[in-house]
């Protein structure tokens, strides 16, 4: 891959768990950046931990050689007033903006059942309306707009447990919402862990992906997930997620599709697992091997 159009990127969720606060909760920021940049990643995503001051997280990032590569943010279109959405949203593009960052990623929580503990995440996921996608569309056509104003790029994190999930429902949101403004953040691990063609998804939209998530799976694992009707969270603390090059999935051909299209931007290492069991700073070292290995950069 081309070195010069490619930034490494890594996610602090493998170090401390937002949804689950007590995996890695003694962990701290600092032994997390530390650790990301030894582990030879220039960015990252931005945690529960990290400082809420712009001066103070830039400090911090910049004498480790680290940069802002995307946020997570929690939409509601389809069941908060549009009004205060866009307040929340236009507050984590002029942080991320003040931060030097150029994406966000939003996922819809409306209805999600990502975050519930005994909730099964293959049975009950939530199946929107006409009326609800219509909205939903419109809504995240709107934050694709704002984020413009910001010098933000939104892309949308398709998500287990989420309304927008499957394949085909990737599909509905990309043909529904406006495709100069609405981005797709491509994740194999929540393609590859609803039994997706991640390849298909990714060769189709690969004109609109402006972020990617590098995460791979344990098959055996999200077996015993759908087997037991067990929750999103419940297959997380299994170890239903690993990094790249520890799991099932063959990165080569995705890195291959990113080459051959012109994908220009992060790729970002993201796997929740129990830290007390998958040290994060071995498993990013494995997964910073694993794409030099295969790709060059």
């Amino acid at each position: 891959m081309d070195a010069k159009r490619i930034k490494l990127g890594i996610a602090p969720i493998g170090w401390t768990n937002d949804d689950m606060p007590d995996l890695g909760g003694e962990v701290t920021f600092e032994q997390c950046v530390s650790e990301m940049a030894l582990a030879g990643f220039e960015g990252c995503e931005i945690g529960n931990k990290y400082p809420k001051s712009v001066p103070e997280l830039l400090d911090a990032l910049s004498i480790r050689g680290l940069s802002i590569a995307n946020r997570w943010f929690s939409s509601f279109i389809l069941t908060a007033p549009f009004e205060q959405v866009e307040k929340d949203f236009r507050e984590s593009c002029a942080f991320l903006a003040a931060c030097g960052a150029k994406r966000i990623g939003v996922s819809e929580q409306s209805h999600s059942i990502q975050g519930q503990m005994d909730t099964p995440v293959f049975e009950k996921k939530y199946v929107m309306n006409d009326e609800e996608w219509k909205k939903f569309a419109q809504g995240l056509s709107r934050l694709g707009v704002i984020a413009k104003e910001y010098g933000i790029t939104m892309t949308y994190h398709h998500h287990m447990g989420t309304v927008v999930q499957t394949a085909q429902e990737i599909d509905r949101m990309m043909d529904m919402t406006d495709s100069q403004s609405v981005f797709l953040l491509f994740d194999s691990g929540h393609l590859a862990y609803c039994g997706e063609d991640y390849l298909g998804v990714l060769k189709k939209y690969a004109h609109r992906i402006k972020h990617v998530h590098l995460k791979d799976i344990r098959p055996q694992i999200v077996k015993k997930v759908r087997d037991e009707h067990l929750s999103f969270l419940k297959g997380v603390r299994l170890g239903a997620f690993t990094v790249p090059g520890d799991g099932a999935i063959n990165f080569a051909p995705i890195f291959e599709i990113l080459d051959q299209t012109g994908y220009e931007g992060w790729l970002l290492v993201e796997a929740e697992q129990d830290p007390s069991i998958a040290n994060p700073f071995k498993y990013a070292k494995m997964a910073r091997e694993y794409i030099r290995k295969n790709t060059g950069v």
